[in-house]
C-alpha cells in the first residue's frame, strides 16, 4: 500500500530543482541543479525493467531474507544488491531502494553536478556544498529536531534509513530509525535493515552500534529509539 512521503516537507534545497518521480510501486523524490524528470523517468523505468526480467526468472530473489549469489548474467544493479546483502546478512531486496536511488542518481551526475535522489527515506547524495538532511523517527523525541550534516568531500555517498516503527518496509527489529552511511546506497540499505533487526529495545543500541562497526564497507551509523541514541564513525549531528 502507498503511504504519503510526509517527511518530504523538510526537504528544502532552494538551491536546485526538487520534483517527484514515479514509477510503478518505485517513488523518488530528486533534486538536480536544473530539472531532470524525463531523464529520471526514463532510467527508473530502464533499471526497474532490468531487476523485473531477472527476477521473472529467479523468483527466489525477492522472497529471500537470506543473501544470494546473483547469476552471471545479472544485470549490474542485482549484482550490486547481492553484493550488499551478503556484506550486511540480508536478503537482497533489503538492499532495492538505495540501489535504485543511486543508479538513477548516477545517471543524473551526467546532466547535473549535484544530484540528491531518495527513494522511501534512502538516499544518494552528490554535493558541492554541505547540507544537511534531517532525521524522521517517528514518535521519538528527536524525530524533526536533528540532521545529518554532510560534507562534499563525503560524496557521493548514500544515506539510508531503516525502521521498525514507521513505513511499511519488513522489519523484525523495534528501532525508530537506523540511519547508516557508506559510499554505497545499496549497502548503506542493506546494513540498516540488518541492524534494524537487531534492535528490539533501548537496552541493544550500545551493543548494535558495535556490531555494525563489523560491516565492511559503511562508514558510520545511528540508532533511535525512543528518547536514546548512539552513533559511531563519520556521522556529525546537528540541530535542524
Amino acid at each position: 500500500m502507498y503511504e504519503p512521503r510526509t517527511y518530504r516537507h523538510w526537504i528544502r534545497e532552494n538551491d536546485l530543482a526538487c520534483y517527484s518521480v514515479t514509477v510503478g510501486e518505485t517513488d523518488l523524490q530528486v533534486c538536480t541543479c536544473t530539472e531532470l524528470r524525463k531523464e529520471a523517468i526514463e532510467a527508473v523505468k530502464r533499471y526497474r525493467s532490468e531487476m523485473e526480467r531477472y527476477i521473472g526468472h529467479n523468483p527466489a530473489f525477492i522472497t529471500s531474507l537470506e543473501p544470494l549469489p546473483a547469476h552471471d548474467d545479472a544485470p549490474p544493479i542485482v549484482r550490486t544488491m547481492a553484493e550488499a546483502a551478503l556484506a550486511a546478512g540480508v536478503g537482497p531486496m533489503a538492499a532495492v531502494a538505495g540501489a535504485i536511488a543511486e543508479a538513477v542518481g548516477r545517471d543524473l551526475l551526467a546532466h547535473s553536478p549535484e544530484v540528491i535522489a531518495e527513494n522511501g527515506g534512502d538516499i544518494f547524495l552528490k554535493s558541492a556544498k554541505t547540507r544537511n538532511i534531517g532525521i524522521y523517527a517517528g514518535k521519538s523525541p528527536f524525530s524533526g529536531k536533528i540532521a545529518l550534516q554532510i560534507s562534499p568531500s563525503d560524496t557521493p555517498c548514500g544515506i539510508c534509513t531503516s525502521s521498525g516503527t514507521v513505513g511499511h518496509s519488513l522489519s523484525f527489529g523495534k528501532a525508530d530509525a537506523v540511519i547508516v552511511l557508506a559510499r554505497q546506497a545499496a549497502l548503506a540499505d542493506a546494513a540498516a535493515t540488518a541492524v534494524c533487526n537487531r534492535v528490539k529495545k533501548e537496552g541493544d543500541i550500545e551493543a548494535e552500534i558495535e556490531r555494525s562497526k563489523e560491516i565492511e564497507g559503511i562508514s558510520g551509523a545511528v540508532i533511535i529509539m525512543g528518547k536514546s541514541i548512539g552513533a559511531w564513525g563519520n556521522v556529525t549531528l546537528v540541530p535542524l
